[in-house]
């Protein structure tokens, strides 16, 4: 979607409106959609009634019914999803992978410290803005940023081989079948 630069500047100013109008302006999404909806039905409301005195013809107002099954097919899609990500969970937390396990406790706490900068919103549009625009940036000067990347993966790998070294092979390792938890 980034390629196509109308839609994505639309979809990024679609963006910005929103989080201007609930961050900046502190307007809350269920104040807006109870405003919107006073004004739509006031509207049909007024057009109903007035339809004989300005002799137009009466709104036609659909009846909606809502069919089961898309709605049973995303809970199915959704539990599944859950339940998947229950196992992941569970497999980290039983101590067989102790790289996956630093990995994602390393990863909360960065998400937590950035969570204590700014509320969810202002980060949900962060993250919606760098996925917008970075692979535009990486498109345009890959070529000048590979170097660096190249380095940067060397350097982590070099600092990893030292912390392992050092802390994770002192770490006791011993067989998890035989063992029973209280």
């Amino acid at each position: 979607m980034w390629r196509n630069k109308k839609i994505s500047a639309s979809v990024l100013g679609g963006a910005t409106a929103a989080w201007v109008l609930f961050e900046l302006l502190e307007y809350h999404l269920l104040t807006l959609v109870c405003h919107i909806s006073i004004l739509a039905l006031s509207i049909l409301f007024l057009w109903s009634n007035a339809h004989t005195f300005i002799h137009k013809t009466p709104p036609r107002i659909p009846e909606v019914h809502l069919p089961e099954d898309p709605f049973l097919q995303v809970a199915s899609a959704l539990r599944t999803e859950i339940n998947r990500g229950f196992a992941i969970l569970r497999d980290i937390a039983s101590g067989r992978d102790l790289k996956k396990f630093l990995i994602v406790i390393g990863g909360l706490w960065v998400l937590s410290i950035a969570g204590s900068w700014c509320n969810f919103l202002t980060l949900f549009y962060i993250s919606f803005v760098l996925l917008h625009t970075v692979p535009l940036l990486y498109v345009t000067y890959g070529d000048k940023v590979d170097p660096y990347a190249e380095k940067a993966t060397v350097e982590i790998q070099k600092q990893y081989a030292v912390f392992e070294a050092k802390v994770l092979s002192k770490i006791p390792k011993g067989p998890l079948k035989g063992k029973k938890l209280a």
